[in-house]
């Protein structure tokens, strides 16, 4: 495998503040909702049938950080490894404890918190097995629309049985009430809907049926040629980038438009396939890309910032949702102080964000050529995993 090496990043980014923020109000929230707090406020006699209101806006309020921190990431180019371990943590802990506070407190069965859990845990799981045979599985929309309405249901049932609810009369506290439970099966349905999504995606991993028939990543039994890697990365990128509805662009130094190649290969490719920008000179990366010529003289064709312009560049020449861009050494000549052959950067660029990473891969000319294509194509079908989310 190739070393690979992250440009260094700032952990605590603004983003992860407010990831590690929303963990924190975590505990505020199951104060709100379960203790006694209103005894402690006797200058607020009220407080009492305010408590699930201000626990409601609470949750709200944590649930609503997601989509900030999100969105500082992407903007500010600074997602990092330790965001994307504790973003989706975050939000399992928040409903995790929504659930079972509501549970203590009687407006939910615990069987519905049940389910919910035992999803998170199985998927989980099969996201772990997927991990160690080296196999990304995208996200589905499936996911998006079973945490949102999770979100909304409990809401709804941390209010539903509030005196507030009562005095709006009968009628409307019995349509509140099936709304509330309306809300929560169409989550419980979402729910078992993308677990089963993750097992038809994760089957053959976990033994039931082959490739072919699971429709999604490498088995681990499967031909570990580069060929045969690259040809099965290709067929995915088009299948989940078709799926979500993603366009995808590549700009390519020293491959001369392998990524291209091999995506154009798999039958409906140009559903997903904008073009491809073979910039195998300065004055093309300059021209075609729009890569600064400060950019080139200070940091070289082999540069984060070089790959980065590029995949940039690609995306607005375009016109894509997605841009990946290769610049390195494949050899046999080339090498450069701190820049042995093999040195490969990748980016990633799509609306609101671009990065590169770089790679140092063994072999001769063709090997890191190969290899390049293959890690550019795993770059991408992140790219796409972490737009579907």
């Amino acid at each position: 495998m190739p070393q690979e090496q992250s440009a260094p990043a700032q952990l605590w980014t603004p983003a992860n503040k407010v990831t590690l923020l929303r963990i924190l109000l975590i505990p505020v929230f199951v104060v709100a909702i379960v203790s006694p707090w209103p005894d402690w406020f006797p200058q607020w006699p009220e407080a009492e049938i305010w408590k699930p209101w201000v626990a409601a806006l609470v949750f709200v309020a944590i649930a609503a950080t997601d989509f900030i921190d999100g969105h500082l990431a992407r903007s500010r180019n600074e997602v990092t490894d330790l965001g994307k371990f504790m973003d989706p943590l975050a939000d399992k802990i928040l409903v995790a404890a929504a659930l079972l506070a509501l549970v203590e407190l009687g407006p939910l069965p615990s069987w519905v918190a049940l389910v919910i859990l035992a999803r998170e845990f199985i998927v989980s799981g099969i996201r772990m097995v997927a991990a160690s045979k080296n196999v990304v599985i995208a996200a589905s929309w499936y996911g998006k629309v079973k945490t949102v309405l999770q979100m909304c249901a409990i809401v709804l049932f941390t209010v539903k049985d509030s005196w507030l609810v009562a005095s709006w009369g009968h009628e409307a506290f019995i349509a509140f009430y099936l709304f509330s439970w309306l809300v929560m099966i169409a989550a419980l349905v979402m729910t078992v809907i993308s677990m089963l999504d993750y097992f038809a995606k994760a089957k053959h991993l976990l033994g039931f049926g082959d490739e072919d028939s699971a429709g999604n990543a490498a088995s681990a039994s499967a031909p570990h040629d580069p060929a045969s890697r690259i040809e099965e990365l290709a067929r995915r990128v088009v299948r989940d980038a078709t799926a979500h509805d993603l366009t995808v662009g590549t700009a390519e130094s020293c491959t001369g438009g392998m990524i291209a190649a091999a995506l154009t290969d798999v039958p409906g490719s140009s559903a997903v396939l904008n073009g491809g920008i073979v910039s195998y000179t300065n004055p093309v990366k300059h021209r075609q890309l729009g890569v600064a010529k400060e950019t080139l003289d200070t940091h070289g064709a082999v540069s984060r910032e070089t790959a980065c312009e590029m995949a940039r560049g690609a995306q607005a020449a375009l016109q894509t949702d997605l841009a990946v861009s290769v610049t390195g050494i494949a050899g046999p000549g080339g090498a450069e102080p701190g820049k042995p052959v093999g040195t490969v950067w990748i980016g990633i660029a799509s609306a609101d964000s671009v990065d590169a990473r770089v790679f140092h891969f063994k072999g001769n000319r063709a090997a890191v050529r190969a290899q390049t294509v293959e890690e550019a194509l795993t770059a991408v079908e992140a790219a796409i995993e972490e737009r579907a989310r």
